[in-house]
C-alpha cells in the first residue's frame, strides 16, 4: 500500500529500514542528512559556478529559468561527502547490487551487479520557472515497468536551500514505481518535496518525478543531485571526458572506481601486457605511454 505523501525518516535510520519504505513508496525524505558545514561548503563552491552558466534554452524540460552544472567532483570537495554518505550508499547497494547465479562450466557462480555513479548535477530553479514534465529517469535505458527483476537507479537530491511547495521543490508521485508503462503520470497525483537545507530526497529511477513550479518572486530553489546506477549501464555523464586524469587521481579510490575506473566482471577492462587488467592499474602508472608501447600507433 502506498501513501499520498513521502515518508520522513531520521538520519540515524538503518539502510534496511529506509529500503523498506522506498520499495513501498518509491522514495523517502531523510531529514538533516548533511550538516551545516557541508551545505555551506556546497553553496560557496557552486554558487559561482551556477552564476556563470546560462539557463536552459527550452520551457519544457531543461527550463528557461533553471541553471544546471555537472562535473561536480571537480567543482566541490563536498561531492565526495554526498557520494560516500553511508546511508545513501547503503540504500543504493541494497537495491542495486543484487547478485545472480550464472554457470561457469558446471558450477553456478554468484555475480553481484555492481553500481557506479551515473550523473552529478547542481540545479537552481529560478522564480517564474514552470513545472518540469513528470518522468522516470530510467527511461534513458528504455527500462520496462514494473521492474520485477531489478531497479536501474537510486538517486539523491540534496537540499542546498530549503525546498518548498512554492519554490519548485521536486514533485514525486508516491507509488508510481509500481505502475506499468501504459499509465501516464498526472500532475494532480504528484506531491511537492518540502524539506530544510541539509535534508535529502532519495528515490528510484522508476518513480515519476519532476522539478516543481517556482511561483515565488525572489526565491531560488538550489538542489544537488547524483545517481548510483547499475554498473553495466552506460552513465548519463561521461566520466572520461568530464574529468582530467589529475582530477581523478585526487579522488578517493571508492570514487575513482565509481566513476568507472574499474573492472566489474569483465566489463571495463583495459589490456596491459596481454592481460585483461583493472583500469585502476593505469592510475597507478606514472606514464600512460608505457602502457601502450608496442600497440598499433605507438613507436
Amino acid at each position: 500500500m502506498t501513501t499520498s505523501e513521502l515518508a520522513r525518516l531520521a538520519p540515524d535510520v538503518t539502510a534496511d529500514a529506509a529500503v523498506e519504505v522506498i520499495r513501498r513508496d518509491g522514495g523517502v525524505i531523510i531529514e538533516g542528512l548533511f550538516d551545516t558545514t557541508t551545505v555551506e561548503g556546497l553553496k560557496k563552491d557552486l554558487d559561482p559556478v551556477l552564476d556563470a552558466v546560462e539557463t536552459g534554452h527550452d520551457e519544457v524540460f531543461a527550463g528557461n529559468r533553471t541553471k544546471r552544472a555537472g562535473a561536480l567532483f571537480a567543482r566541490t570537495r563536498h561531492m565526495t561527502t554526498i557520494a560516500l554518505n553511508p546511508l545513501y550508499r547503503g540504500i543504493a547497494r541494497r537495491i542495486l547490487d543484487q547478485p545472480i547465479d550464472v554457470f561457469c562450466g558446471e558450477q553456478p557462480v554468484s555475480h553481484p551487479a555492481g553500481m557506479h555513479i551515473g550523473a552529478t548535477m547542481a540545479i537552481k530553479i529560478g522564480p517564474g520557472q514552470g513545472p518540469q514534465p513528470l518522468h522516470r529517469d530510467d527511461s534513458v535505458w528504455l527500462w520496462r515497468h514494473p521492474t520485477h527483476q531489478r531497479e536501474a537507479r537510486v538517486q539523491i537530491m540534496v537540499a542546498v536551500s530549503d525546498f518548498t511547495a512554492d519554490n519548485g521543490g521536486t514533485h514525486v508521485i508516491p507509488g508510481s514505481h509500481l505502475w506499468d508503462d501504459e499509465r501516464a503520470p498526472r500532475r494532480q497525483e504528484a506531491v511537492p518535496t518540502q524539506m530544510k537545507a541539509g535534508s535529502a530526497l532519495i528515490w528510484l529511477g522508476s518513480t515519476y518525478h519532476g522539478g516543481g513550479e517556482n511561483t515565488t518572486a525572489h526565491d531560488h530553489r538550489f538542489g544537488l543531485s547524483m545517481a548510483y546506477d547499475l554498473a553495466f549501464l552506460r552513465p548519463e555523464e561521461n566520466p572520461f571526458l568530464t574529468y582530467t586524469l589529475a582530477q581523478i587521481r585526487s579522488l578517493p579510490e571508492e570514487i575513482q572506481r565509481a566513476l568507472d575506473w574499474s573492472m566489474e566482471h569483465c566489463l571495463g577492462w583495459v589490456e596491459i601486457g596481454g592481460q585483461m587488467s583493472d583500469p585502476m592499474d593505469l592510475l597507478r602508472c606514472d606514464d600512460f605511454t608505457a602502457i601502450g608501447a608496442g600497440l598499433p600507433g605507438h613507436d
